[in-house]
């Protein structure tokens, strides 16, 4: 498998985000408590896997801080102001309605299939 490219939207471990990105890792960690909105997933052996959002956060808060002169704080303050609401949501919130549906639709059959 040597010599093939991960498709855009495979997760990255800690390693290959630090080699993408031109960072070391313990930047990369550093960032993780500094900004909530950075929350790789973690795996057992608490692995670290960046899904391509996490990577483009990344790709952000170092242009924020490298490259247009923001401090922490000042990428915090964004950051957080552009997520409003949303930061409060997690995935498991966005699947309950569908969730709900679905179960509904399931209840519905086995009434039906009961008469």
């Amino acid at each position: 498998m040597a010599g093939r490219a991960k498709a855009d939207a495979a997760f990255r471990t800690i390693g290959e985000v630090a080699e993408a990105t031109g960072l070391p890792q313990h930047r990369l960690r550093y960032w993780e408590q500094r900004f909530p909105e950075l929350r790789p997933l973690t795996r057992a052996g608490q692995r670290r896997y960046y899904r391509p959002e996490d990577v483009a956060l990344v790709r952000r808060i170092d242009d924020l801080l490298n490259r247009q002169g923001y401090t922490i704080r000042g990428v915090q303050q964004l950051l957080a102001s552009e997520a409003g609401p949303r930061r409060a949501r997690s995935p498991a919130t966005d699947a309950r309605g569908p969730l709900e549906k679905l179960r509904d639709l399931l209840a519905a059959a086995l009434d039906r299939d009961a008469r």
